[in-house]
């Protein structure tokens, strides 16, 4: 006998048995479900078991979260005493996917394509924040840097730049390998197809503005069409668009192409005439369509940042539970890649941090002693940036907790956007965040990060203490 059976045995009936299941996986924390009818899912019996931390819908997929290291253990055994049968999370995502509507499997596409280029991402960021802590000016010496008083870190801090940067640089290629992946592609093809969108000979994009002015832009002249020879560096939607044509090219010459000649036929003319496409129509249209996104929010922001601080504060934590804010990763990306900053994702730190805030306060609000563990295990993973165990195993459990996070939330968003507070790149979204936060910044995004943390733990705790009565 398994050491999980039993505990696997009760989670089966409490999502309506194995009957209702069409496929199961798991990933490092969760078990995830393809249902035949979510409906039946007793979700009471299934948050008493002790071995659950919760369970959430999301994306088509019911998931309930167990912890790292055992969820393993518990999948094994469910399979062991189920006819279910073992599935990768490409099968369960492809079942869950049948039953989403076009916005819902468009909004999945963009997580697919983003999460695998999430850690290159991650890691760019944290090292501009090493870059930012050398080169930034009244961090530890009055109006000047590290590397102004002490001039032998300077080409260090040079190299961690270049190293740092890459990844933005050549976000193309990031792109392209995983949104030709995702489309059923060649990653290597998307590869190609993101450097040749940031090949050096072409008009460097940041440098495409002061060009136009000048009257100095490039200019490919094909057979009477003029064209113009610009790079998409740190560009998000001409790269998509464009990987999505590759793919389709590819698939379908290597249905028609015999195989014998296909490595010579396929590529060549997959990316040749990808290429032509995306030079005289993706990439032009593209281009101005994210410029437009971009001044969008950026206008939207600098009218009114107090407004949208607020407002994006309080939704960031909904749209996670709807799992749109994959959709503002590219948002995010788009204006980091501008060379200006993002202004988004400093408040989806204080997002997280204030959910781990309201889950830490639980702690002192309830009894119950497992409870007690989870709301600080959860509460701490929240801090370093994993806000679902929080979330959906304590916060929206209780609800009061996540409106008190997200009061929290909304209150330190509008505080730091009012300050004009600018992250360099995405980076991990919690307590560190502050690595990625440009260092201009930094006083207010830790005050910021103050409220975001005192607002939720206080109002969690006097909630839960003297109006909810939380056991």
């Amino acid at each position: 006998m398994g050491k999980y059976e039993t505990q696997a045995k009760e989670i089966l009936e409490a999502i309506g048995g194995e009957e209702n299941v069409n496929k199961a996986t798991h990933c490092v924390t969760r078990l995830r479900f393809s249902l035949k009818d979510e409906s039946k899912v007793d979700s009471e019996k299934l948050e008493s078991l002790d071995l659950v931390k919760g369970a959430f819908s999301s994306n088509g997929q019911y998931q309930v979260i167990i912890g790292q290291g055992t969820v393993d253990q518990v999948y094994r055994d469910m399979v062991a005493i189920s006819s279910i049968g073992e599935a990768t999370k490409e099968d369960v995502k492809e079942e869950s996917s049948k039953k989403m509507n076009p916005f819902q499997r468009a909004i999945k596409t963009l997580a697919d394509i983003f999460i695998p280029i999430l850690p290159a991402i991650v890691t760019a960021g944290l090292l501009l924040g090493l870059n930012n802590i050398l080169t930034g000016e009244d961090i530890f010496y009055p109006g000047q840097s590290i590397i102004d008083v002490h001039p032998q870190w300077a080409d260090f801090a040079t190299m961690v730049n270049v190293i740092a940067s890459a990844a933005f640089a050549f976000l193309p290629a990031l792109i392209g390998w995983s949104a030709v992946k995702r489309f059923g592609g060649s990653e290597l093809l998307g590869i190609v197809l993101g450097l040749i969108l940031v090949h050096p000979d072409l008009l460097n994009a940041w440098a495409y503005g002061d060009a136009q002015a000048e009257g100095t832009v490039p200019i490919w002249n094909l057979f009477g069409l003029e064209v113009e020879a610009i790079g998409y560096q740190g560009q998000v939607l001409p790269v998509l668009f464009a990987s999505y044509i590759l793919a389709k090219i590819e698939l379908a010459l290597r249905k028609r192409v015999p195989e014998s000649i296909q490595l010579l036929v396929v590529a060549p003319v997959a990316l040749l005439v990808t290429g032509f496409i995306t030079f005289i129509a993706i990439g032009p249209i593209t281009f101005t369509l994210g410029n437009t996104i971009t001044d969008f929010f950026i206008w939207m922001f600098s009218a009114a940042p107090a407004i949208g601080g607020l407002v994006y504060g309080a939704l960031y934590a909904p749209l996670v539970v709807t799992g749109m804010h994959h959709a503002f990763l590219a948002v995010d990306l788009q204006l980091a890649g501008s060379g200006h900053g993002t202004f988004l994702w400093p408040i989806l730190a204080l997002s997280n941090i204030a959910q781990g805030s309201a889950a830490m306060a639980m702690i002192f609000v309830t009894r119950n002693e497992n409870l007690k563990g989870l709301a600080g295990t959860s509460g701490v993973s929240a801090y370093l940036g994993i806000t679902e165990p929080a979330m959906f195993g304590v916060n929206i459990r209780y609800r009061f907790p996540f409106i008190c996070a997200i009061i929290g939330a909304s209150l330190s968003g509008m505080f730091i956007t009012i300050n004009n507070v600018l992250a360099h790149s995405v980076g991990v979204g919690g307590l560190p965040a502050f690595l990625s936060i440009m260092t201009t910044g930094w006083t207010s995004f830790f005050i910021g990060m103050g409220i975001a943390i005192i607002v939720p733990f206080a109002l969690t705790f006097m909630y839960g203490r003297f109006v909810a009565k939380t056991q």
